[in-house]
């Protein structure tokens, strides 16, 4: 009995053994389809992985797809890496269209990736940077290490230990990512039907556009909806895509590379670390370095020609970096600013004090308002204006007359309201003559620099500006044999007028009347004739309004040669650091030099050679001079017609104040002249001297040498942009000064775009990564690339003192 009671006892034991292991295999079989199934759909790639297709036949073992499920739920699903592709595009080295890998969401539906591909040559090859993809994915922690090496060198690191051969999970994702390749060129195929055209550039951008601005979205739609440019951003990137994301037309891959091709791609400079400070000066947020050196104005014999107002540069240019206002704010966008700017970032009152009863600036709450008035135009800068054309009809503002020079600007009202008139002007005033008047021009979106007319020219070529303006700007023209009123002579075009709008050609104080008796003296004896003397009766105040002659027979009458005539070696165009003197230069005769004839009319001066270039004259690009010009023109009207206005993702309602930092011929500022912007044109002093080209077509810009601070109050632009600059200037400047000198001269959120050798791009982009800019998009080609960065509102915590610049 107890025998049998046991062995039924075994018995059943042995069935419910039995059935365990059945449920357990099951159950067991179950997991590993389940972890099959999940594998598979892990490692089909939302977007093609840049990893090589080789061995894609090999069978992979089963232990091995752990590893690979591993390594896809640490985030290998986030697979738009910019390292290269797959074979599949190795295979068709055709163009990309924009949305190459638009199909994959109806795969991938899931995962939410999707993303559009820029249009691209096959032969593009843009430069990858190894650094880049760290930060590119920083989501994503640590699947891309720091030299820039594939996934599959990931792979191994993840599965440490996971496996015996290291290989194995490397070739297993292989396959998975292979099994979509052929769905994936269906979709292209579909994709390059509808797209018949190649562009000339790609881009690297992503998708955080303008903070709070929703117009960025309507320049990427402009840009997918166009079928050829030079610049064509991805119009749907991720919003991983933080920096840039390198495409090529070939999407091939650094692990395909040769070792050396990496290292020279990875230049020395980008192994640079930079660390910035913050500048310890006397001028705080307001600091100009080669005005506020104030060791050198220490140690200057005299100021009685305003010499501690001019240029005095330090040895070394400074490399740290301006502090920004507390409170600071996007500046309020043109016209808009013309009236009212924030306070919090122009902080001064003094000038609102002292010339708010003559309607200057005024205090409103949160802003600085701006009446439109001035010294001379109190009730307003527009009948001032209307004014003047009336008594003088022949002045034809915006058609005639297009370049002005004011000086003596105040806050710039005059030259802001010429814009209404179609009329650009140069305003110009000494810095902290009424704290910050230049300042309070550039932020309302005005052109202005800070300089005196002291002991040197004005760094401006001769006869080029077609009317000088002069509002009660204190100017003691009169004195040390006209100097300073021969120097305008210099820039006035012949045929040009002087307006002059002073307390001496309307009041009787003993000082007025010896002033206007002396002027009358020496405006005959330079032979400016007096078209008109008139009195406004809306502001109370007189004009006096000169011409310069347009031949010479004036000064061959003179009976004294006072002012004396500049002998023949004088040069009326050199400008740069070159002492005043009291001489006036003949009047061009010769039908084809410069200044012999007034320029055509508004706009039609502005996209045609002028006269005096001569098919004899070599170009700065090797052709013909006129040849030379047009072809300039024609390639910035390309470049910024279908890269720049749509390509770049800028929203170009919020640029106002931009800078050409290396113009040839002015064809950037030209192309862009239907734009609510004004751009400053900077030749460089070691460029070929073209700046009286650009103002001849009626437009402006200043000579600079960019191993030196700029003129100009920090944050005053909103868009620098610099064709092949910073390559020449490495062989004479400090390319990290120059650098800082871009921060301080840009705004917050302004842009900066380069044209260069790939060298200086991976150097510039270093550079600002590390300042914490957004680096918009990053292309290069052959040796050539471009690159669009965004300056954000980091400072650094240090400082550094510059003892130069302390008060």
């Amino acid at each position: 009995m107890a025998l049998g009671k046991y062995t039924r006892v075994d018995n059943r034991r042995s069935s419910s053994s039995y059935c365990s292991t059945v449920t357990i295999v099951v159950f067991v079989a179950l997991c590993l389809v389940g972890v099959w199934m999940l594998t598979s759909s892990s490692v089909v790639p939302v977007q093609n992985v840049d990893v090589p297709q080789e061995n894609k036949g090999e069978v992979k073992e089963r232990e091995s797809r752990s590893e690979v499920t591993e390594q896809a739920s640490e985030g290998n699903e986030n697979n738009e890496s910019t390292d290269g592709s797959t074979k599949q595009f190795e295979d068709k080295p055709g163009d990309l269209p924009e949305d190459a890998t638009k199909g994959d969401g109806d795969v991938n539906n899931n995962n939410n990736q999707d993303e559009e591909k820029p249009e691209g040559k096959p032969e593009e090859k843009p430069e990858e940077k190894p650094e880049e993809k760290i930060e590119e994915k920083p989501e994503d922690g640590g699947n891309q290490t720091e030299d820039g090496d594939s996934k599959v060198e990931n792979a191994e690191s993840n599965s440490e230990g996971g496996g015996n051969d290291e290989n194995k999970s490397d070739s297993d994702e292989k396959q998975k990512k292979s099994d979509t390749d052929d769905n994936d060129k269906k979709e292209e195929n579909t994709e390059e039907a509808k797209d018949g055209e190649r562009i000339e550039e790609k881009v690297e951008e992503n998708d955080n556009k303008e903070s709070g601005d929703g117009s960025e979205k309507k320049g990427n739609d402009q840009s997918k909806n166009q079928s050829s440019s030079e610049v064509y951003p991805s119009g749907a990137q991720s919003e991983l895509l933080n920096e840039t994301t390198t495409q090529s037309g070939a999407w091939s891959t650094q692990a395909s590379e040769s070792k050396n091709e990496k290292e020279t791609q990875r230049s020395s400079n980008q192994n640079t670390v930079y660390s910035w400070k913050l500048c310890n000066s006397t001028a705080g947020y307001d600091f100009i370095p080669c005005l506020d050196n104030f060791q050198a104005i220490r140690s200057l014999r005299s100021t009685k020609h305003y010499e501690h107002r001019e240029r005095h540069c330090p040895e070394e240019a400074p490399t740290c970096l301006v502090p920004l206002p507390e409170g600071y704010k996007r500046s309020i966008e043109w016209p808009k600013s013309r009236e009212k700017i924030w306070y919090s970032n122009v902080p001064h009152t003094k000038l609102a004090q002292v010339k708010g009863h003559q309607n200057w600036v005024k205090v409103t709450g949160e802003y600085l308002t701006f009446p439109g008035g001035g010294t001379q135009f109190k009730h307003g800068a527009l009948h001032y204006i209307d004014f003047i054309q009336e008594t003088v009809p022949d002045i034809a503002w915006g058609k005639r007359s297009r370049v002005v020079l004011d000086v003596g600007c105040g806050v710039a009202s005059f030259g802001g309201f010429l814009f209404d008139r179609d009329v650009l002007t140069m305003s110009l005033a000494p810095k902290d003559e009424h704290e910050a008047q230049v300042q309070f021009a550039l932020e309302r979106g005005i052109p202005a620099i800070s300089a005196v007319m002291g002991t040197k020219r004005l760094p401006f070529p001769g006869r080029v500006f077609d009317i000088v303006h002069c509002a009660r700007c204190r100017v003691p023209w009169h004195i040390e044999g006209g100097k300073l009123l021969l120097e305008l002579n210099r820039m006035l075009r012949p045929g040009g007028y002087f307006v002059w709008s002073a307390t001496p050609i309307y009041q009787k104080l003993p000082e007025d009347v010896e002033i206007w008796e002396a002027m009358k003296k020496l405006t005959k004896a330079m032979c400016w004739e007096v078209v008109s003397i008139s009195k406004d009766t809306v502001n109370g105040v007189g004009i006096a309004i000169y011409k310069k002659p347009t031949s010479n027979e004036c000064y061959e009458q003179r009976s004294k040669n006072e002012p004396p005539t500049c002998a023949t070696t004088d040069d009326p165009n050199a400008a740069w650091n070159v002492p005043l003197e009291a001489c006036m230069h003949k009047v061009p005769t010769d039908a084809s030099e410069r200044g012999s004839q007034w320029p055509e009319k508004w706009p039609a001066r502005l996209d045609k050679a002028p006269y005096w270039l001569s098919s004899s004259q070599v170009g700065v690009y090797g052709k013909a001079a006129p040849e030379d010009f047009s072809a300039d023109y024609e390639h910035w009207k390309r470049v910024v017609s279908k890269s720049y206005l749509n390509g770049m993702g800028i929203n170009w309602s919020s640029v106002r104040n931009v800078m050409d930092m290396r113009s040839v011929y002015g064809g950037f500022a030209a192309a862009l002249k239907d734009l609510n912007i004004w751009v400053m044109n900077v030749v460089s002093i070691d460029s070929p001297d073209t700046l009286p080209i650009i103002y001849e077509r009626g437009l402006f810009g200043i000579y600079h040498d960019w191993c030196e601070s700029f003129s100009t109050y920090p944050r005053t632009y909103d868009l620098l942009h610099a064709d092949h600059l910073f390559s020449n200037l490495k062989k004479r400047c400090n390319i990290v000064a120059v650098f800082a000198e871009v921060d301080r001269i840009l705004r917050p959120e302004g842009k900066l775009i380069v044209r260069d050798s790939v060298d200086i791009i991976n150097e510039l982009e270093s550079m600002a990564k590390s300042m914490q800019w957004e680096v918009r998009f990053s292309y290069s080609k052959e040796n050539e690339g471009l690159l669009c960065v965004q300056k954000s509102m980091w400072r650094p915590n240090e400082s550094e003192t510059l003892k130069y610049a302390i008060a």
